[in-house]
């Protein structure tokens, strides 16, 4: 369900990029460069509350024998017994929780797209 959705959108985005190039006389850019600059945007801000799920970063806490009990296993053992605030594992569980912000998802998809950019490049 998760990834049709994030496929649907991606195309969708494309197809909207795609058309507002093909129509512009001046562009420089191939469109399958300018979809491909979308797609890495698009990945990059689908992707990251991927990740924080599966790491066991969910909007109902840390979940049992993951990657994110191990680490606030560690964090907690660091610190006395407790999770400092601020700390890595306390910002992740944040973002698991409550989703990214709008702020958060701008950069998210700027750097996905400068990166896909960057990439591009050489092919």
């Amino acid at each position: 369900m998760v990834a049709s959705a994030f496929t649907s959108s991606a195309v969708t985005g494309v197809a909207k990029v795609a058309r507002v190039a093909s129509s512009c006389a001046t562009c420089v850019l191939p469109v399958a460069r300018i979809a491909t600059v979308v797609i890495g945007g698009v990945v990059a801000v689908e992707a990251v509350p991927m990740v924080l799920s599966a790491m066991g970063f969910t909007a109902t806490g840390i979940t049992s024998s993951s990657i994110a009990a191990k680490m606030m296993s560690a964090a907690a053992t660091a610190n006395g017994g407790g999770v400092a605030p601020g700390s890595l594992v306390a910002t992740l569980q944040s973002l698991g929780a409550t989703g990214l912000s709008g702020l958060t998802k701008f950069i998210l998809g700027s750097t996905g797209s400068a990166i896909a950019a960057g990439i591009a490049r050489f092919y």
